[in-house]
C-alpha cells in the first residue's frame, strides 16, 4: 500500500512540533528527535526543514511537511527528485479515483512537501501553487511538460507513462483506465534549496 501512496500522494511522514516546549532550541531538538524515532524518517528531512526555517523565520513553529518520493521504483524516484531539485519538474499527477478509494484528501494550494529520493533522503521542498482535476484526454502539452520535466514530446510521453502506470493500479482496485478518467494535476514550485 505504501508504494501506492508514494505515487499518487505525499503521505504524512513528518511530525508536529511540541506545543509545550519552553525554548526555541528545545522545540527544534524535540522535533528532530520525534521525527527520527517515532516516524523512522531520514534525519535529512528534519534537517532540510530546519535549514528552510532558518532562512524563512516566518514559518517558525509550523509542522514539518509531508515527505515522500515520486513514483514506485528507485530509478524513477531518484530521476524525478533530481528534476524537482533542478526546477525542471514542476507538476505531479495523481488518479482522482485512487484518492477516493484510499479516502485521502486532495492536495491543497499552499501546502509544502519535502521531496526525497527513493531512500528517503531529503532533496527539495516544494509548495503547491495550483490544483486542478482534469480528464485524462484534456491534459495539455504545457502541463505534461511541467510534469515530465521535458519539452521533447511531453504530452506523448506523459500519456504513455501515466496510462501504463494508472492501468496497473486500477487493476488492483478492480477498475480500468479510460480517456475520461480524472487526473489530479498539481503545479508546484521548488522553494528550497533557494536557487530557483
Amino acid at each position: 500500500m505504501h508504494y501506492l501512496a508514494c505515487i499518487f500522494i505525499m503521505i504524512l511522514n513528518g511530525c508536529k512540533n511540541e506545543s509545550n516546549a519552553t525554548t526555541e532550541t528545545s522545540v527544534k531538538t524535540q522535533t528532530v528527535a520525534e521525527t527520527e524515532s517515532e516516524n523512522a524518517i531520514d534525519p535529512s528531512v528534519a534537517g532540510m526543514w530546519q535549514d528552510y526555517i532558518a532562512s524563512n523565520p516566518k514559518f517558525e513553529g509550523q509542522e514539518i511537511p509531508e515527505s515522500d518520493f515520486f513514483h514506485n521504483n528507485r530509478a524513477d524516484a531518484n530521476r524525478l527528485a533530481e528534476l524537482t531539485l533542478n526546477g525542471k519538474k514542476k507538476a505531479s499527477s495523481g488518479l482522482y479515483s485512487l484518492y477516493k478509494y484510499y479516502q485521502v484528501a486532495l492536495p491543497k494550494v499552499g501546502t509544502k512537501q519535502i521531496v526525497t529520493d527513493f531512500d528517503g533522503k531529503a532533496v527539495a521542498i516544494i509548495e503547491n501553487k495550483r490544483v486542478d482535476t482534469i480528464p485524462f484526454n484534456q491534459i495539455s502539452e504545457d502541463y505534461a511538460g511541467l510534469d515530465m520535466g521535458t519539452d521533447v514530446e511531453p504530452l506523448e510521453k506523459w500519456k504513455k507513462a501515466h496510462w501504463d502506470f494508472f492501468e496497473n493500479f486500477l487493476k488492483e482496485s478492480g477498475g480500468e483506465p479510460n480517456e475520461e478518467m480524472l487526473i489530479v494535476c498539481v503545479i508546484f514550485k521548488t522553494v528550497w534549496p533557494a536557487k530557483h
